[in-house]
């Protein structure tokens, strides 16, 4: 599946179990809590990554694909060749990655955690993060019982939703697209100011924001 037909099926279904959860708990449906739960979610390894454009772009870039990659190993109990597919790397590249980037492979193969687990704790996590972000503006009873049916809803959102993992590829460009529109931001949408302080030169960002579509 593309990550447009995941987008697609997002769009749908997991606006639809939202919209039934927050029918059930909260007696209201929020369309900003819908789309921000599956606007997350369609992020895949990027949704509980925090990205700080305080840090070099290089070195920031460096740290995600390192996250990235401990938890796509993580995810496939240390095997390097089920991780090379969900990456569409070679395994060759791969294993160079882990070499250079100082990973113990070791260590994630004593971990024996399901991926099934694994998927549910990361969108509980998806669920809860982006409901506080709105707890001031509903009743705190009311927040209490839809906080706390994000196991059952995390459940029925797998369900629903196929399993899909962004190649190496695409979450570096998912990373680089949110990283340089914060960048951006922080410097009132001055490109020679953003470069400089991120540590690229003008054309390279330039070049980047019209590969982006930023």
């Amino acid at each position: 599946m593309s990550v447009t037909e995941l987008s697609s099926v997002l769009d749908s279904k997991v606006k639809q179990l939202v919209e039934d959860a927050m029918h059930r708990y909260l007696g209201v449906t929020i369309n900003e809590i819908e789309a921000d739960i599956s606007d997350a979610i369609k992020k895949g390894p990027l949704a509980d990554y925090q990205i700080d454009s305080k840090i070099a772009f290089k070195k920031a870039k460096i740290a995600f694909k390192k996250y990235y990659l401990t938890k796509l190993l993580k995810l496939h109990s240390g095997n390097i060749s089920d991780a090379s597919t969900s990456a569409k790397i070679s395994r060759e590249a791969l294993q160079r990655l882990v070499k250079q980037l100082k990973i113990d492979i070791d260590e994630l193969r004593e971990e024996k955690v399901s991926k099934e687990y694994m998927r549910e704790i990361e969108i509980q996590d998806v669920i809860k993060k982006t409901l506080e972000s709105y707890k001031e503006a509903v009743h705190p009873e009311k927040f209490k019982e839809m906080y706390e049916s994000a196991p059952e809803l995390s459940r029925n959102i797998i369900k629903s939703v196929p399993e899909q993992w962004l190649s190496l590829k695409e979450a570096e460009q998912e990373f680089e697209k949110i990283y340089l529109a914060e960048a951006l931001k922080k410097n009132n949408h001055n490109i020679s100011q953003t470069a400089k302080k991120i540590g690229l030169r003008f054309e390279t960002l330039h070049r980047k924001m019209k590969e982006l579509g930023i």
